[in-house]
């Protein structure tokens, strides 16, 4: 049998096709992160009757889950290997592995709140040249001596002055156009009492919301010096606690070594909130996070929430980024106190404005991401704009707690 026969029709563009002559798009999902990113962006192009989106799980070291949560939105993956020897219109991918294989322009962003964590391998660098945050690095955005991507979108004009020193032959193709996650979260501030009551919160019970990125600096990475206060200091009358670890920690240890690590948590009333779930609800509810250097808590200091930060070493944050403004202004959490203690310290300490600095460097576009992001795609896609305003669903109420909180499929009880 002939490789032809066997492509999937979803990459065909001929006789097999009930929709005829669409441009072709191809999202490129490399981790359950990115794919949730570029949701924000592939949503936009749902509705074209002028557009089929075609999807593809590149190979990736965290890909694990990736082909689970598209099907669970519906969606019908096709193999790397078939999508890499066809042409499309254009590309979508939140990261830069293997997209140079791809047969289209591709149009690169960031899967996370600014761009955090240096480049971890700086031996191509130059004599006295800077680390730059990795996303932001020739090894990211060039190969054999030219930019891969057609376009590169960026959150914050601040961007374009690191990428004017760490890759300036991308400037050009470079894109400022806010960030989704900002937008969301604003947006929704509004409903936080109607996340609460989905959430279960009882009356006078408070939110603690311990998100976690990947890595050994991470919470997660050192969460036995956490636990014992999380689980001990806590009255559970007063709190309820969700731990949510990066998707990046679910892959590379694999579900079930997550679920048998965090087995203790749920049996004492933590609610492990599952890689594939929606976030935002969470932390726009939250009383309290507690968090690392990860996007999720930069992405608090648009919340209510009164932000707490682990002890770790912050070398390999970039400056510039949201994160090491947070860093600068918000209260470490010591194994020496009381936890709860801690929290309302902080909270009574907490000034008006005291993460603006922070939540400034998130966007410099508010409210404009959906807009100029589909601006951009589809002038890239020589199509003219849908005539109206780019629809953008909010956040989505959370699950009770309870459903988190309660055993893993397959564990034992």
């Amino acid at each position: 049998m002939s490789g032809e026969s066997t492509d999937s029709a979803l990459v065909q563009r001929g006789q097999w096709s009930t929709v005829q002559d669409c441009k072709q798009v191809l999202v490129i999902a490399h981790t359950v992160t990115y794919a949730q990113r570029l949701r924000e962006v592939f949503d936009l192009l749902e509705a074209d009757l002028r557009i089929q989106v075609v999807f593809t799980a590149a190979p990736h070291a965290f890909g694990d889950g990736v082909p689970q949560y598209l099907h669970s939105l519906g969606i019908v993956t096709v193999p790397w290997e078939q999508a890499v020897r066809r042409e499309f219109d254009l590309a979508l991918a939140a990261g830069s592995r293997g997209v140079h294989e791809v047969r289209a322009p591709v149009v690169r962003l960031s899967h996370g709140a600014g761009h955090i964590k240096l480049l971890r391998n700086a031996g191509s660098l130059g004599p006295g040249e800077e680390r730059p945050p990795g996303m932001m690095s020739r090894q990211h955005l060039m190969r054999e001596g030219s930019v891969v991507p057609a376009a590169v979108a960026f959150a914050h004009d601040s961007d374009l002055e690191v990428l004017s020193r760490s890759c300036p032959e991308a400037l050009p193709f470079a894109h400022v156009v806010g960030d989704p996650c900002y937008d969301r979260i604003v947006a929704g501030r509004p409903r936080r009492d109607v996340y609460r009551r989905a959430l279960g919160l009882g009356e006078g019970q408070r939110l603690v919301v311990v998100p976690s990125t990947w890595g050994p600096a991470s919470t997660f990475g050192r969460l036995d010096a956490l636990l014992p206060q999380l689980l001990h200091q806590l009255p559970a009358q007063d709190y309820r606690v969700a731990l949510l670890a990066h998707p990046n920690i679910w892959a590379g240890h694999g579900g079930w070594q997550i679920n048998g690590w965090l087995a203790g948590c749920r049996r004492r009333g933590i609610a492990v909130v599952p890689p594939e779930a929606d976030w935002q609800g969470l932390l726009i509810a939250a009383d309290w996070i507690v968090g690392d250097h990860g996007s999720l808590t930069a992405y608090g200091s648009l919340t209510d929430a009164t932000l707490l930060l682990t002890s770790g070493t912050r070398r390999d944050i970039s400056a510039a980024s949201p994160t090491a403004r947070l860093a600068a202004v918000a209260p470490v959490v010591s194994p020496l106190h009381p936890l709860d203690e801690q929290l309302h310290y902080a909270a009574e300490r907490r000034t008006a404005g005291q993460y603006d600095e922070a939540a400034a460097l998130l966007s410099s576009a508010p409210g404009q991401f959906h807009q100029r992001m589909r601006t951009l795609l589809y002038r890239l896609l020589e199509l003219g704009e849908p005539a109206c305003a780019p629809a953008v669903t909010p956040v989505p109420e959370p699950p009770s707690l309870t459903v988190w909180e309660a055993a893993a499929p397959g564990a034992r009880r």
